[in-house]
């Protein structure tokens, strides 16, 4: 995108810039984990007590809402944004480069916190809006499932929405594009720890004990047969193994080997043959080797389901404050907490291309990359289409 361009874009929300891009390197320096977000959420609560909002702390440990009231309608709609960072190191160079050892904000959600504080400051001195927007700011989305968390605290009994709509920056994407499509947009996320344990021996004597690490390795070799051969080749999903861990010595048989890894899929069907094939392939070759074998199956994210409608309404808003947006070809493997919001209440998830024509060093555009940074040049793109979704989904309750 041109820099006349993006100037046009940016130009009815211009003046919230320089703070908004103040506020998103002051959280990318001073990143926080999951649940432990109490700077983020106490600078968000104050920064929309300034502008008059009603504001609620501490939903589902960590979260802020924000209420906007204006005009008489009665209809409601929910916009969220992600608070929290990842454990991981960033290698980022830039000054406000994390300053907390082993906690980054690899993913922009410092990003999404800072565009929507900028649509709670614009709408609230608009107030071109009939009825009632809520504002979320969600702790814990990295697998921790935050957005359930604030659910069971009562987040859409204390704060009635209609609707909600979240976004993600999307590095693949160029700057000044979106995309989301209806019905899945990311994926389910399940989680599986298996331990194979034998009795443990010599190296010397592998006839005394039955072999956890061979056993391990013929099971991932099972695994990976797994969504090829079990599952309905019209279905996509992912399985993978993420880690195999066990011995410690080169002329010791290890007791136990530990196999960690994820699993991917759209639909429950797909996602219960992953998980009943992963179970037989795991009882069969503990039944072969002589093992003992344990498994742990956590589906921690369900897939995240874009209503058709509200979909349409995403893109609609993005077109309308100048974004190239389109129907997304196919949906994405990554997971979302949001998901559990789309599942109490209609709503889309749109992907907000912040992609750079330079990208700079290496992995800066890469989700979960330690040098990777959130573009700037988004924030006035996201602000100003939070707004406009706010303004159509109320004007169409």
């Amino acid at each position: 995108m041109s820099p006349t361009a993006l100037e046009t874009l940016a130009a009815p929300v211009a003046d919230l810039l320089p703070s908004l891009v103040a506020l998103r390197h002051d959280l990318h320096a001073h990143p926080e984990l999951a649940f432990e977000e109490r700077r983020t959420a106490g600078i968000v609560a104050e920064a929309l007590r300034q502008l008059g909002l009603e504001v609620h702390e501490g939903i589902g440990g960590t979260g802020v809402v924000g209420t906007l009231r204006c005009g008489s309608g009665s209809g409601s709609v929910g916009l969220r944004a992600d608070m929290d960072a990842l454990p991981m190191t960033g290698h980022g160079t830039a000054p406000y480069a994390s300053r907390t050892p082993g906690v980054h904000h690899g993913c922009g959600h410092d990003g999404h916190t800072s565009m929507l504080v900028g649509a709670a400051r614009h709408l609230a001195r608009t107030r071109d809006i009939d009825g009632t927007v809520n504002f979320v700011f969600q702790p814990a989305e990295e697998g921790q499932g935050g957005a359930r968390r604030m659910i069971e605290d009562g987040l859409f009994d204390r704060f009635p929405c209609d609707s909600v709509y979240a976004l993600h920056n999307w590095p693949d994407l160029p700057l000044g594009r979106a995309q989301t499509r209806p019905g899945p947009i990311m994926a389910a996320a399940d989680r599986f720890d298996i331990a194979l344990r034998g009795r443990g021996g010599h190296a010397a004597q592998p006839h005394h004990t039955p072999d956890a690490i061979l056993a391990a390795a013929q099971l991932v070799a099972q695994l990976n047969t797994i969504v090829a051969r079990r599952i309905d080749p019209g279905a996509s999903a992912v399985l993978s193994v993420t880690r195999i861990e066990g011995g410690q010595s080169h002329n010791v048989l290890p007791a136990e080997v530990q196999i960690t890894g994820t699993v991917r899929s759209f639909d429950a069907d797909a996602q219960d043959a992953i998980e009943a094939a992963l179970r037989d392939a795991v009882a069969g070759v503990a039944l072969a080797s002589g093992s003992q074998a344990e498994v742990r199956y956590v589906r921690y994210y369900p897939a995240t389901v874009n209503g058709a409608a509200e979909a349409a309404l995403a893109l609609d808003a993005a077109r309308a404050v100048g974004l190239q947006a389109e129907v997304a070809p196919r949906a994405a493997f990554t997971s979302e907490d949001f998901s559990f919001m789309l599942q109490r209440r209609p709503g889309a998830y749109l992907w907000l291309g912040q992609g750079r024509a330079d990208p700079g060093p290496e992995g800066e555009r890469a989700l979960h990359h330690p040098c990777y940074d959130f573009n700037d040049d988004a924030l006035p793109l996201g602000v100003r289409w939070f707004c406009e979704v706010a303004r159509r989904a109320l004007a169409a309750a």
